[in-house]
């Protein structure tokens, strides 16, 4: 159950991720402007929202260490996910909820040269959505979910793999030989493989 845990908060993580990472990349808004001034203009998410992109990126990235990390760091990106997943979220709501200028302002602007809150404001006849923002929210509701539900089992995850660790190796056993990865290791810790061996 503990190594499955860990592989569905990997999954989700990454998964939420990447779909909000394929939603911010996609058409969020259309405006129409005022007296036919220029044909509907699509407003992609990373126009609307410049935040989406780096952190639904910070997201696949903190799914993918989340595979190796240690307990301390699995809390701390536990953590991370919850409050990307709430602002991220929040600031989707305001712009699904209030179609704010401010969201469509840098693609009318490059439309039309007009500049200023006021004077976009003017020429925008309406904001209509399309279906990402929702597939974001959608996204961020797993991320939540998820974040949660790492914070509450990552205790009784399984420790990664030996190769990932950076706690002191364990002193190898006297009756057996030690291979080339068991000597590598104890040079990396400071110790020397030789120290005990009578060979000369």
């Amino acid at each position: 159950m503990t190594r499955r845990g860990r592989t569905l908060a990997v999954v989700l993580t990454v998964l939420s991720g990447a779909v909000g990472v394929l939603s911010a990349t996609q058409t969020w808004l259309h405006v129409a402007l005022a007296g036919g001034a220029s044909d509907d203009l699509a407003v992609a998410g990373t126009a609307a929202l410049a935040v989406s992109t780096p952190l639904c990126l910070a997201v696949l990235a903190l799914g993918v260490a989340l595979s190796i990390v240690g307990r301390v760091l699995r809390y701390v990106f536990g953590a991370i996910a919850v409050v990307i997943a709430l602002v991220l979220g929040y600031l989707t709501v305001v712009v699904v909820a209030t179609r704010p200028i401010s969201a469509v302002a840098r693609s009318v602007t490059d439309a039309t040269g007009i500049t200023g809150d006021e004077p976009i404001a003017q020429l925008v006849a309406s904001i209509s959505l399309t279906v990402w923002p929702f597939v974001m929210l959608v996204a961020m509701v797993v991320l939540l979910v998820t974040g949660v539900f790492v914070l509450v089992t990552a205790h009784s995850w399984s420790t990664s793999g030996r190769k990932y660790r950076t706690d002191a190796a364990p002193v190898a056993s006297a009756t057996g030989p030690l291979d080339a990865v068991d000597s590598w290791d104890d040079l990396s810790h400071g110790t020397d493989p030789t120290a005990g061996d009578d060979r000369r």
